[in-house]
């Protein structure tokens, strides 16, 4: 057999038996491996939610040609945000679900973006945001975001991460202590609270609370295990850029 005829046999069995399933093939693994879960994924059925807050200088340093980004506006070196809310999301004591299915379609008032904007400067993340968790969380997007607003305007952010004009060095556990000493009246213990780190120098990334369905603080699950989500000695913790 000529060498040309064998090299197009062998091709087409390589390919017969690398070919993408079908449609019906990817929803049945779909379904089957959903099945392996023993949670149902349904809105308002799950155990706590992590409130985000990502260190806004970090995201906008890695997002230097988004000149329509608010949040990371280049002009005159302004990027006027410190902490802001990237979400809530809801939580199970492992793991977690997402984009859950709702008997209305999940779409973001215009209103509830304009009042969120202020604390979560960006359209597209609003959306988006609740699209992913917020369907998780039993509550239409008014509610949602009217909860999300709340628990985050209820957390006073340490002085020095108000609006810092110069880079610092944080070790994670320091930046936890600072959190709880800000918040005693809200009795943060470190057991309700992560920190983020990574990339470049170990950037801070987020700060994780952990609070109940009603927004009271709790301790968090194993979604926000220390060591996992930063386990380095000091993050860098990039400034502020205001314009002046």
């Amino acid at each position: 057999m000529p060498k040309r005829i064998l090299t197009s046999l062998l091709l087409i069995l390589v390919a017969a038996f690398t070919t993408l399933p079908s449609e019906a093939d990817a929803q049945r693994y779909s379904r089957d491996s959903y099945k392996k879960d023993k949670r149902t994924h349904k809105p308002g059925e799950f155990d706590y939610y992590t409130l985000v807050m990502s260190w806004s200088p970090t995201h906008c340093a890695s997002q230097p040609k988004r000149r329509r980004d608010p949040q990371c506006n280049p002009r005159k070196g302004t990027r006027p945000y410190s902490f802001i809310l990237h979400g809530l999301w809801p939580q199970y004591t492992k793991g977690y679900p997402e984009r859950c299915w709702t008997d209305f379609k999940p779409f973001v008032p215009k209103r509830v973006i304009n009042g969120m904007l202020d604390i979560m400067p960006s359209t597209g993340l609003i959306i988006h945001e609740y699209k992913k968790h917020g369907t998780c969380s039993g509550l239409r997007p008014e509610g949602y975001y009217r909860l999300s607003s709340r628990i985050f305007r209820k957390i006073k952010i340490p002085q020095r991460y108000v609006a810092p004009e110069k880079p610092q060095m944080v070790a994670p556990e320091t930046l936890i202590s600072e959190f709880i000493a800000a918040n005693p009246t809200l009795k943060m213990r470190p057991d309700m609270i992560a920190v983020s780190c990574g990339g470049a120098g170990n950037r801070l990334r987020e700060v994780r609370i952990c609070t109940d369905k009603n927004g009271d603080l709790r301790p968090c699950g194993k979604n926000e295990n220390q060591r996992r989500l930063c386990n380095a000695r000091r993050m860098f913790v990039p400034p502020v850029r205001i314009a002046r």
